[in-house]
């Protein structure tokens, strides 16, 4: 589950279309940042490790994200560095002990062709490039004319066995009981294997509804708790659906769903007023 990100399609919401972008847009905008690159250069987003790419004449690369082990050409390397890559060289990404993202910048950035302004592939949507699979080749764009400050970040790994995740009620905390909402604050949620980019399906304590039926379709943002009938919440991610009709009784803060994109299966999340 490798795809092209970048910071996502902006605009396209009343024509059914999400922003979609890098799930950890923190990571993403660090691995940019330490190549010089232009703000929103497209960059691949590796899910649990796995990948092997070989460069096609020197590049010069770096990977932020979910702490995967880093291989070039067989000699250990470092996440968060800037890492100058041989013609023929090949890199190798191992599965993360913590985090589940990572991702693999390029000086000069991914240069697939865009779609509704954007090199994003949205997996809800099926818009923006296929899926890289074994023997593509990935066209890279011209350097840019600066030049990277540093050699290193030092950043905090990402992931961790729990998150605290800071939320706000809403919009329709009115539909659930106040038992419901005690549950939600004081309650651990497990992410579940049934999880992807779209969103991460929870299990924990069940939020049970105040009143019944079913609303309308209406707006949806990244960070959302949409509870469905059998009271578990799902938590949506960037290629979340712009519309939705089960109600939504909290909605994360941007400012954290960096982190609830590397919660892997097996994380325990709490909610946090």
């Amino acid at each position: 589950m490798t795809t092209v990100q970048d910071a996502g399609r902006f605009g396209h919401a009343a024509l059914g279309v999400g922003r979609s972008g890098a799930a950890d847009a923190a990571s993403y905008a660090l691995a940019n940042r330490l190549l010089a690159n232009p703000e929103g250069a497209a960059a691949l987003e590796v899910t649990l490790g796995g990948l092997r790419v070989r460069a096609r004449g020197a590049v010069t690369v770096t990977v932020t994200g979910a702490q995967t082990p880093v291989r070039v050409d067989g000699r250990g390397a470092a996440v968060n560095e800037v890492l100058h890559l041989p013609d023929g060289a090949e890199l190798t990404l191992g599965i993360p002990a913590r985090g589940l993202r990572s991702y693999l910048a390029v000086r000069g950035g991914v240069a697939v062709p865009p779609v509704l302004g954007s090199r994003s592939t949205d997996v809800l949507a099926g818009l923006g490039p296929a899926l890289p699979g074994a023997g593509d080749l990935l066209p890279v764009g011209p350097a840019p004319a600066a030049l990277p400050h540093l050699d290193h970040a030092p950043v905090r790994p990402v992931g961790g066995d729990v998150v605290d995740l800071r939320v706000d009620l809403g919009p329709r905390e009115d539909w659930f009981t106040d038992h419901a909402v005690t549950s939600l604050l004081s309650g651990e949620y497990e992410v579940t294997s049934r999880s992807d980019r779209v969103g991460a399906r929870l299990a924990g304590p069940v939020l049970e509804r105040s009143r019944e039926g079913e609303l309308p379709s209406e707006g949806m943002v990244a960070g959302s708790l949409q509870v469905p009938p059998g009271g578990e919440p799902v938590l949506f991610l960037a290629d979340h659906p712009v519309t939705g009709g089960y109600p939504v009784i909290a909605v994360v803060r941007s400012a954290d769903l960096p982190k609830a994109a590397q919660a892997r299966p097996g994380t325990r999340i709490r909610f946090v007023l």
